[in-house]
């Protein structure tokens, strides 16, 4: 049986140096009106460096960005989903990105992806935000459908960064999750990602924190 959240949160705040120490090192998501105010071309750019991000150096990803910015006219979403033969050409043969084909193709499939749910919600940002933190898996599971290359960490990181409360399963966080039998290895399938779930809602309703905040010290609590 699962420990209580504070009994995680001392052990967490033990190897930190103390609570204060620990509050220091957590952070909450963006409020929701700062998510709603994130522009569809915001949404679609951190898609795309997350992906090429995956499996490649985030030194060079984050160095060449803003060639990847220039080369993907600043991710304006209608222009990435019409992108033509020549447009490919074009960017197979740009020195300032990294000149992956599948990753390329990506950009405009997922830019496609937003058109459609900004069609259909009024923006990404709303679309995003409509996920409730106690189903952030259907959310994960969402953009493994209907996006391309958002599977695992990659939906992951996306969610993070974008300021979205969200999960993050590292190493340290799945090792916290075996040890108290949420899980008995990494979580890939549906069933397992529903127990993930289902513990860090109950710790929502024991501590009242978000989610990343609770990764967080899930992540800090392990040796």
């Amino acid at each position: 049986m699962m420990r209580p959240f504070d009994e995680i949160y001392e052990l967490a705040a033990s190897r930190k140096g103390g609570p204060e120490a620990l509050e220091d090192l957590l952070e909450p998501p963006l409020e929701k009106d700062q998510l709603l105010a994130i522009p569809d071309d915001r949404w679609l750019s951190m898609m795309t460096k997350c992906i090429f991000q995956a499996g490649f150096s985030w030194k060079v990803i984050e160095k060449k960005w803003p060639g990847f910015e220039a080369a993907f006219d600043n991710f304006h979403v209608a222009r990435c989903a019409f992108l033509n033969d020549e447009d490919f050409e074009r960017l197979l043969s740009n020195k300032d990105i990294v000149r992956n084909g599948v990753k390329i193709h990506a950009v405009q499939e997922n830019a496609r992806f937003i058109s459609e749910i900004a069609e259909s919600h009024g923006s990404a940002a709303i679309y995003f935000t409509s996920f409730p933190s106690s189903a952030y898996v259907e959310l994960l599971e969402a953009l493994k459908k209907r996006g391309a290359r958002l599977g695992g960490s990659t939906a992951q990181f996306f969610c993070r960064f974008m300021g979205l409360d969200s999960f993050m399963l590292s190493r340290d966080v799945t090792a916290r999750l075996i040890v108290e039998g949420v899980i008995d290895k990494p979580a890939t399938s549906k069933g397992a990602m529903k127990k993930v779930q289902e513990a860090f809602n109950e710790w929502h309703s024991q501590s009242g924190r978000s989610l990343k905040e609770i990764s967080r010290v899930l992540a800090m609590s392990t040796d």
